[in-house]
């Protein structure tokens, strides 16, 4: 008779046997020993389930483990030590690492106490295993760390022993450059999320950054899946020269690059804006042509379009960036007298302009600072005339008045009216926040009278107008006053006024505030009284404006242009204002550097004037002085040979001509005298 049939007889089952002193049996196998061993079996003849998986084996058929000492054993940050046993057979060796991190010597030491022997035993093992682990994590991160330390000190002593470094931005000391410009602030959406959260502004924009395959991460814009393919379309910069940590770059253009600026600039004498989306089609990546574009669509009213276009050409130049160029270090220089480097600062200022009418003051500022980061002494788009404005917006008090008191040595902006007013409401907006001790707050409100009243005795001619910009009716002993009246408007120079009509059409609504024109008035009566006192500043501010503001630079009629602001642009002398101004080139400088010069033009249309294209419209044979194979050249020197060929073509035109008999149809038609009678 079979055993199993013995027990049955007997009444006895499988599992139901009594329980002996190795019933639970412990087996802490490591994972080398079980790959080397090969999975063993269990008694019975059964493999313990998770063999070769787990390092910690718990043979216990009933599950029957003494909860209340491992409840009385003391633990670590809120885990008990042996808890371990029973979190090892349940999730393995991720549960073991987790509680092998928060056990110390001491308490392994209570818990063995408090367990038998076989189970300390093995908790012993396991935690020697996982001090191992630990050690091994450590070291590694130290190792990594003291990796980089290394590293670092390594480049110190090649510096230091050189004495010289490599062309490129030096490292930031403890206080950043005045424009150091910073990433994040490129990034319109940093500034929109402040306003209205994360999940509004990036909500859409998740799923499709996914599927995006572009060949570079860029800050100054945010490739989008409905933009072209791109391809490099020509467009490379190189390193001019290192001097004095300062490295001066330069765009540069392909041989094909530049076939396709030939045919932008015969698109733009076209005056047709097809013609630059036909070359857009085959070039989508041409800079000129997206900014021409552009300005094209603003023009009628479509502003995505007109931005996306800007983003689109700001993407294109950021991937030619060279690798040593930086944009915010503020030691990088761009010539603006370089034709192919205009277009940067171009679409810089496009994106500026687009980010202020989107209300990202704080974005449009870092843009500011950027542009004027590539060329400060020159300064060719005038950026300071901006500068403040958008500082004002943006809320940086701070900032304004740090630049401010760097630049004033050297640059003199208290000369200008923009810095002049600027300035003074900056400390006094500052005066006004209530998180700030009371001896600063007095001592920017003392520094912010005594700043409006020097603006006020150098420009006395901006007060009346700002004051009808903010719809407030003046006192009557301001506006009869000599000092403030229409003469000063009237009497200051034309570039003054220029500047003054450009700085209150952009910033006049900033001193709309209650709080800024009570202050503003009580340093109004503080100048009139200085004034009629006989103060010799008024006079020494008088004879400085007669000197200084003769005629604006080329600088400021350009900004002027770029700015669009009316009462700026009807200041702009005559000179200015009858010339072409071109949107992709405004104002280009008088001392240009060309790498490469256009090519001239073959066909007679394309260089012709007005009155040629209208002759040769009405007269087929007629040809301009050097259009004709036999000149050889453009342009000949004897005026009376192009009127000869005129009055050839006049009689070719008067020969061709018949004449009808007038008399032969009122012969057909004799009822047409009456009419005519």
């Amino acid at each position: 008779m079979s055993r199993r049939a013995l027990r049955r007889l007997r009444g006895e089952q499988r599992g139901q046997e009594p329980l002996g002193p190795g019933a639970l049996q412990f087996v802490l196998h490591d994972d080398d020993d079980v790959e080397e061993e090969g999975p063993k079996r269990g008694p019975g003849g059964r493999r313990p389930r998770g063999a070769g998986e787990e390092g910690v084996r718990v043979n216990n058929r009933f599950e029957l483990i003494n909860i209340e000492d491992l409840e009385e054993a003391p633990g670590v940050n809120g885990d008990r030590t042996d808890c371990l046993l029973i979190d090892a057979a349940a999730s393995g060796d991720k549960r073991r690492a987790q509680s092998g991190r928060s056990e110390s010597r001491k308490d392994g030491d209570v818990a063995d106490a408090a367990v038998p022997p076989e189970q300390s035993n093995t908790s012993g093992k396991l935690r020697k295993k996982k001090r191992k682990q630990k050690n091994k994590k450590n070291a590694a991160g130290e190792s990594s760390e003291n990796g980089l330390e290394d590293i670092d000190r390594i480049l110190e002593r090649i510096e230091d022993a050189s004495g010289c470094s490599h062309p490129g931005p030096p490292p930031l000391s403890a206080r950043k450059h005045v424009l150091y410009v910073e990433h994040r602030h490129l990034n319109p959406d940093t500034e929109l999320k402040r306003y209205f959260g994360a999940r509004a502004v990036l909500g859409e924009q998740r799923p499709r950054q996914r599927q995006r395959v572009y060949p570079k991460c860029t800050w100054l814009t945010t490739p989008k899946s409905a933009w072209p393919r791109y391809t490099k379309p020509g467009l490379s910069m190189r390193l001019l020269e290192s001097r004095k940590g300062r490295s001066t770059f330069a765009f540069e253009h392909s041989e094909e690059y530049q076939q396709t600026q030939h045919k932008f600039l015969a698109a733009v004498e076209s005056l047709e804006p097809n013609n630059i989306v036909v070359l857009l089609q085959t070039s989508p990546y041409h800079v000129d042509s997206l900014l021409q574009l552009s300005d094209a669509c603003r023009f009628q009213e479509d502003q995505e379009m007109a931005r996306d276009l800007v983003e689109r050409a700001l993407y294109s130049m950021e991937c030619a960036f060279h690798p040593l160029f930086s944009l915010t270090s503020g030691t990088c220089r761009l010539d603006y007298r370089r034709p192919e480097n205009r277009s940067f600062y171009l679409a810089l200022y496009k994106q500026m302009s687009f980010l202020e009418k989107r209300g990202c003051p704080r974005t449009a500022l870092e843009y500011c600072k950027l542009i004027l980061s590539l060329e400060p002494d020159e300064d060719p788009l005038c950026m300071l005339l901006l500068l403040d404005h958008l500082a004002l917006r943006a809320r940086s008090y701070e900032y304004l008045i740090r630049l401010f008191q760097e630049w004033e040595a050297h640059r003199n902006l208290s000369q200008l009216p923009n810095f002049a007013f600027s300035v003074p409401l900056a400390y006094f907006l500052l005066s006004q926040q209530a998180d700030l001790p009371n001896q600063e707050l007095s001592s920017a409100r003392e520094k912010a009278s005594l700043l409006i009243q020097q603006a006020l005795f150098m420009f006395p001619g901006v007060l009346m107008p700002l004051l009808e910009y903010c719809s407030v009716r003046p006192d009557a002993a301001v506006a009869a006053h000599r000092f403030f009246g229409p003469d000063a408007e009237i009497s200051q120079p034309p570039a003054l006024s220029q500047l003054v009509s450009l700085y209150l059409g952009r910033s006049h609504f900033l001193w709309k505030e209650p709080a800024t024109m009570s202050w503003l008035e009580e340093n109004v009566h503080e100048v009139l009284q200085a004034v009629d006192a006989g103060d010799p500043a008024v006079e020494a501010c008088e004879s400085r404006r007669k000197v200084l503001y003769q005629r604006a630079p080329r600088n400021i009629h350009r900004h002027v242009v770029l700015s669009e602001i009316k009462e700026a642009v009807a200041a702009l002398p005559p000179d200015v204002s009858t010339q072409s101004v071109l949107g992709y080139d405004p104002l280009p400088p008088l001392d240009t550097i060309y790498s490469y010069v256009r090519p001239e033009r073959l066909s007679p249309v394309s260089h012709g004037n007005t009155i040629a294209l209208f002759f040769r419209s009405l007269l087929p044979n007629y040809t301009v002085e050097g259009e004709r194979p036999e000149d050889g050249g453009a342009g000949g020197p004897h005026l009376d040979q192009g009127l000869n060929r005129l009055m050839l073509a006049l009689r070719d035109m008067m020969a061709n001509f018949h004449f009808h008999d007038l008399e032969v149809p009122r012969e057909d038609h004799p009822e047409g005298d009456g009419e005519w009678d």
